[in-house]
């Protein structure tokens, strides 16, 4: 399970794809939409976790996603979905989740929509050691300072290195800049060809393309040896 995480201001972990409340699928308690020019001004980082839960976040459905079920949610707490979902797996007698936590923070933002990467770090691992689940975790960033910090505190958590698709690095000076060998190599799929997939092979790194949201692509970075891709269809994988 692929996810990211951000923090509240009495120092929650809570799932969310931005520090604030996107417009595109936020709706305020009173049940009006939030607009795209106020939602920068909340800011998860200056509520509690209380205060959040006033949010809803799945009634008005998202544009991007028409597939999605539209449902009564709020953001979670971290916690609460380790336990959700290993329940529910127990439930079914299914093998227990992994899981992929990404932290969003960025050197601009510190303090501002996050805190600094030791002291985000440290929230997000405390709930990792809590929940029992460091031999089933990766923490993946765009941010090297997060990567850089749990790679020197807390070695046996894998880490991964997320890329964006206009990143104009090689492979050589963004490892270099890095400082360390992750565990993974996530860049946009649209990066990945058979060179890089023999690069990170002989740097013994898995490679694990993310968003890859089509069938063909899937089968493209499969054919080409890819250790896994980050999707929001998993159900397009199933293929022969």
């Amino acid at each position: 399970l692929e996810m990211d995480v951000v923090i509240t201001s009495d120092k929650q972990v809570i799932l969310s794809h931005e520090p604030f409340f996107n417009h595109e699928i936020t709706s305020k308690p009173d049940g009006s939409s939030v607009s795209k020019a106020e939602e920068k001004q909340l800011n998860i980082y200056t509520m509690s976790y209380a205060a959040t839960q006033r949010y809803d976040v799945g009634l008005k459905g998202n544009p991007r996603f028409p597939q999605q079920q539209k449902m009564a949610v709020t953001k979670p707490l971290l916690l609460d979905v380790i336990e959700a979902a290993d329940q529910y797996a127990l439930s079914k007698n299914k093998p227990l989740p992994f899981y992929n936590i990404e932290t969003k923070s960025q050197a601009a933002t510190d303090n501002q929509y996050h805190p600094n990467p030791k002291v985000f770090v440290d929230l997000l691992v405390a709930v990792i050691k809590h929940k029992k689940i460091a031999d089933r975790v990766t923490v993946q960033s765009f941010d090297i300072r997060t990567l850089q910090y749990l790679h020197q505190q807390y070695p046996s958590i894998p880490t991964v290195l997320l890329i964006e698709d206009d990143d104009q690095k090689t492979l050589a000076e963004q490892l270099q800049e890095l400082g360390f060998t992750p565990t993974t190599y996530s860049p946009h799929h649209s990066l990945v060809n058979e060179a890089l997939v023999k690069a990170c092979k002989a740097k013994k790194m898995k490679l694990v393309p993310w968003t890859v949201n089509d069938l063909a692509t899937m089968k493209r970075l499969r054919s080409l040896g890819v250790d896994g891709i980050i999707s929001d269809y998993p159900n397009l994988f199933y293929f022969p």
